[in-house]
């Protein structure tokens, strides 16, 4: 089974890349996706928190984790009507080509699949640097999306 990990930030550059996935998935019955949703993590970081409070850096990581929610939502709507088999979708913070590595690693998928282009902060998941960065640092094949 080829298994494929889709990140994802809600722009469209990301959608093309679910598209691409669901073109491989009409010729291959045994591909299996995980959507990938990874926000930057300076803002839970203490180190970059300044002035904030407890409260006020928990309510930040809950915007965070409410627009992932958001982002995977639509990816996975957009995937199932592409009829891509989805497994549970994965939420990260911290460094967006380090976690985008990281898991696909940790998940052992044999290849990545992004768009070349984001949005910005929580939804500016892939950026042309970070793209090039997951192709320099990926064990595996990368597709990009543009």
């Amino acid at each position: 089974m080829l298994k494929v990990l889709i990140a994802v930030d809600g722009s469209e550059h990301a959608s093309r890349a679910i598209d691409a996935v669901g073109k491989m998935a009409k010729s291959s019955a045994e591909l299996e996706a995980t959507l990938l949703c990874v926000s930057q993590g300076a803002l839970l970081d203490p180190l970059f928190s300044g002035g904030y409070t407890v409260e006020s850096m928990k309510k930040l990581q809950e915007e965070q984790t409410r627009q992932q929610d958001g982002v995977l939502a639509s990816a996975t709507e957009q995937a199932r009507a592409r009829s891509i088999k989805l497994t549970e979708p994965v939420r990260a913070h911290g460094a967006i080509a380090n976690e985008i590595v990281r898991v696909a690693k940790e998940r052992q998928v044999d290849q990545v699949a992004m768009g070349t282009r984001g949005l910005g902060a929580v939804a500016g998941m892939v950026m042309g640097s970070v793209a090039q960065r997951v192709v320099h640092l990926s064990p595996v094949p990368v597709l990009l999306a543009k």
